[in-house]
């Protein structure tokens, strides 16, 4: 069936921090420009996750007068605090000690969901055309083979891939920039990357898995504005993690607390479960006196980039390029990536303002990239290049090797250090110590599906499946073979069963309807055989305040 198709100067995908930052500075520039942008999640906000701390630095330059605004930055941070963990104890590491990279004077504890929608609220008074509910599933190319758009997913397609009764064709949207801001591990950006051999100058990209949960608390436990982080137990000395403890501000006696946990997949023994080692962390003593008689509201998973300047990709092509996340402008020693997403927009627009103003469309808007180098983004990310091949040598040597860089070289070390892949990481199974987890008390921890049901994650049943398994006898032949199966593990929603079939053979069994889209499985798989790709718009999670 033959798609309808609408014209744009400019078209984003992706609702969160970049995309909607890009959009607005577009119609900053020049109201008449038309600009659209689409967001796969139910509404705006859906489908975002993060701590989040927000450094107001890049908001500050989008919308100066933000808080005349009504922005919601409502908790000023007022302390900052870190903690090693052992199994039972906890060694506080003194302020003067700390870092820059975790001293937060000037952030904000926020509900990056609600900063999202505030931000989508402005778009749309400046005349942007915002349209939630709808996955950017393919990319358009023109005869040249540059970007010219993207289509929109199909709707009422049934399980066997053939149009149901409801069936609605995508739309096709053109425009002379095509802006992709899905956020880490994006499914067009991937392709993009792929087809333009964006990597080819690039350390591999690597990641890690933000589990966090959002509680009520007794009021003589919540401290508003305190930042918590710790480092250690539960997590083995050479993994890569941390934990986070944020006080949001008491408003009509809600006393809100986000906390989580964030495990690099870089991680080697495939018995490891995030989700499972953030579940014990609550048990700990610094984290069951503030979660202790207090009450669970949410709950939410998200991968996040974390390799830095060095694995950027070329993040511009023909027709268009990558934002924030999508392309990897996290500062991961700072647990932050929000500010460098809006930045990120602000750039992109302002190289796309240049060349729609030129009469250009459809190159590769070098000028992003000129404007990157010469910002304050590439500074931050150049003086924290080197914290994750750092703490790639374990948590005391990493510590101890980051905070010289830091304190003493000030980030200015005339090295920069090398990356590998997450999913190359993985050891066999029969070479590692299978990890004895202790049960769900249902006080301080849960189990995955009553954690998936906070998550208000929905999926239409009758659709074709969006983890896509490149080959189907691999999940048996080799990740269960040689590393008993670790999908079942590192989804933190429960996707993934190990099932016997009619004849007691063992079968990878796909519980789509779970997948809270953290795309953790598209990059930890050993065999990067699963690719996860867009549903319908619309499903997945709805964060109210994640």
């Amino acid at each position: 069936m033959e798609r309808e198709a609408m014209e744009f100067d400019v078209v984003i995908v992706g609702g969160g921090p970049a995309g909607l930052a890009a959009a607005i500075h577009l119609k900053q520039l020049d109201a008449g420009r038309s600009v659209c942008l689409i967001e796969k999640g139910a509404e705006i906000g859906a489908h975002i996750l993060s701590g989040a701390v927000m450094d107001p630095r890049a908001l500050n330059e989008l919308i100066p007068d933000w808080q005349a605004q009504d922005a919601p930055l409502d908790t000023p941070v007022s302390e900052d605090r870190f903690l090693f963990l052992t199994k039972s104890g906890s060694v506080a590491l003194p302020s003067a000690l700390l870092p820059g990279c975790f001293q937060n004077h000037g952030n904000y504890i926020v509900s990056l969901g609600k900063v999202c929608r505030w931000l989508g609220a402005q778009a749309e008074a400046l005349g942007v055309e915002v349209y939630p509910g709808f996955a950017g599933a393919e990319v358009l190319y023109d005869d040249a083979g540059a970007v010219r758009g993207v289509a929109t997913g199909d709707m009422g397609v049934t399980r066997d891939g053939q149009p149901g009764p409801a069936f609605q064709p995508g739309m096709e949207l053109l425009a002379k920039y095509t802006l992709f801001a899905e956020g880490c591990r994006g499914h067009l950006g991937k392709q993009l990357e792929a087809k333009f051999d964006l990597r080819r100058d690039a350390q591999p990209q690597t990641y890690g898995i933000g589990i966090k949960e959002l509680w009520e608390v007794p009021a003589e436990q919540h401290r508003p504005g305190m930042v918590m982080h710790t480092a250690g137990w539960p997590l083995a000395a050479d993994t890569y993690g941390g934990s986070f403890c944020y006080h949001y501000g008491s408003t009509a006696g809600e006393n809100r607390v986000a906390v989580g946990l964030v495990v690099g997949l870089g991680y080697s023994n495939p018995y490891l479960s995030p989700f499972e080692e953030f579940q014990r962390l609550k048990t700990h003593p610094a984290l069951a006196a503030v979660l202790g008689g207090g009450k669970r509201l949410a709950y939410g998973a998200r991968a996040l980039v974390s390799g830095g300047l060095q694995a950027l990709p070329q993040f511009t092509f023909p027709g268009g390029a990558l934002l924030g996340d999508d392309a990897g402008f996290l500062v991961a020693s700072r647990i932050k990536g929000s500010h460098a997403a809006i930045k990120s927009g602000m750039l992109a627009a302002e190289a796309a303002h240049e060349a729609l103003a030129a009469g250009r469309g459809h190159d590769a808007l070098p000028a992003y990239g000129e404007k990157f180098r010469a910002s304050w983004l590439h500074d931050e990310l150049y003086t924290a290049r080197n914290f994750k091949p750092l703490m790639a040598k374990g948590l005391y040597a990493g510590s101890l090797l980051f905070g010289i860089d830091q304190l003493l070289l000030r980030g200015r070390a005339p090295w920069t250090l090398g990356l590998s892949a997450d999913h190359a990481k993985l050891k066999p199974a029969a070479a590692c110590t299978p990890i004895d987890y202790p049960r769900p008390d249902g006080v301080l921890s849960f189990d995955r599906l009553s954690s998936v049901f906070l998550s208000n994650t929905n999926h239409e049943e009758d659709q074709p499946c969006h983890l896509k398994l490149g080959d189907g006898d691999t999940p048996i032949r080799v990740n269960l073979a040689l590393y008993d199966a670790p999908e079942q593990r590192y989804c933190p929603a429960g996707v993934y069963e190990i099932v016997k079939d009619a004849a007691d053979a063992p079968q990878l069994q796909i519980n789509a309807q779970n997948c809270v889209h953290c795309k953790t499985c598209d990059i930890k798989d050993p065999t990067q055989n699963i690719n996860w790709v867009t549903p319908q718009g619309g499903e997945g999670p709805i964060y109210q305040e994640m």
